[in-house]
């Protein structure tokens, strides 16, 4: 198969996920409704103290992405290996790392960038300024696809055992953190006016190398979990 078709089939992975997505509307806005109500809770606890609250902005909003994104994690997989699709995949002439690429790209597309999106509008609740805002979203853009291709590996890992999303909480949670600190880091540095430069390329360099190794990784965890 020529690099075209894989491309198309790697189209029509996303577009079939996205399509199954809003059949069930409820898994995707569950993600969004924990992301706002978490955020929202440090503004009503801590009080109208706007220079405590700049200063926690970007690690509330980076802890409450990565536990939106972690809290979607499970269900990476889970319909297909419930209904057989998973092992029709794995059987397909198509490599089968072609396919779980298109799955963790449609992941992020439902989870990532609707929360990278809609971080500016929460941020107004920290008294960010707008640049502040911007690289927020910068960072997020560059960082939850690591999330979900990490999350895709610690998922495959995970699949079809007792009590899996404990487990890949507990397999991706130190992977993260990482993204964690350069994620927050990047907007603290450019409010001090050191710049988020390094930081963001510290991100774009994690964002390269996960999306190099970690289709294959999970690639080899998922046929091993179907074995």
């Amino acid at each position: 198969m020529g690099e075209v078709g894989l491309l198309a089939v790697f189209a029509a992975v996303i577009r079939r996920d996205l399509l199954l997505a809003m059949r069930r509307k409820s898994d995707v806005l569950t993600t969004l409704f924990f992301f706002v109500i978490v955020v929202s809770l440090f503004p009503l606890g801590i009080g109208p103290e706007m220079g405590l609250l700049r200063k926690i902005a970007p690690g509330v909003l980076w802890v409450a992405a990565l536990l939106a994104t972690m809290l979607s994690l499970p269900r990476l997989f889970a319909a297909d290996h419930a209904d057989g699709t998973l092992e029709q995949m794995a059987l397909s002439a198509v490599p089968l790392g072609v396919l779980v690429a298109g799955k963790i790209v449609a992941h992020w597309l439902l989870s990532g960038l609707p929360l990278a999106l809609l971080a500016p509008v929460l941020g107004l609740q920290f008294d960010l300024p707008a640049d502040a805002l911007g690289v927020l979203v910068l960072a997020l853009l560059a960082g939850t696809p690591v999330l979900s291709l990490v999350g895709a590996v610690g998922a495959g890992l995970t699949l079809g055992v007792r009590g899996g999303g404990v487990l890949v909480s507990l397999l991706v949670l130190p992977l993260y953190v990482p993204v964690l600190i350069f994620g927050a880091g990047a907007v603290e540095s450019h409010a001090v006016g050191l710049g988020a430069g390094a930081h963001l390329s510290l991100l774009a360099a994690f964002l390269a190398l996960t999306a190099f190794f970690a289709p294959w990784a999970t690639t080899v965890a998922l046929r091993i979990a179907l074995e």
